[in-house]
């Protein structure tokens, strides 16, 4: 088995990636305007265990999602509340989760 070289598709099977990965774009940016607009809390989407597609947000994009939360400040807060850059939801840990939501409420 040759594991340097991706499988060769086929067109449809090309296609049919393509509008999953479209799909999944769209459905993790709905949810984070639903976040931005104040329409869901940021522990109602930490808490979507049943949605695959949000859980493999990454964390930066989450906290990014916040209204007044740019890059600088959303590294400085996964840095303070020791969350590693690449981390995303599926990966974060109760303890993680919690502090996040904590220091939101503020």
């Amino acid at each position: 088995m040759d594991y340097g070289r991706p499988p060769v598709l086929t067109e449809e099977e090309r296609r049919v990636n393509t509008e999953k990965a479209i799909a999944a774009r769209c459905r993790r940016a709905e949810a984070k305007q639903q976040l931005h607009d104040g329409k869901i809390s940021l522990e109602d989407v930490l808490n979507m265990k049943d949605d695959p597609i949000v859980n493999r947000m990454r964390i930066e994009e989450l906290i990014r999602a916040m209204p007044g939360i740019g890059i600088a400040k959303a590294t400085k807060i996964m840095e303070k509340l020791e969350i590693a850059s690449n981390r995303r939801i599926k990966g974060l840990g109760s303890i993680q989760s919690r502090k996040l939501i904590e220091y939101f409420q503020k």
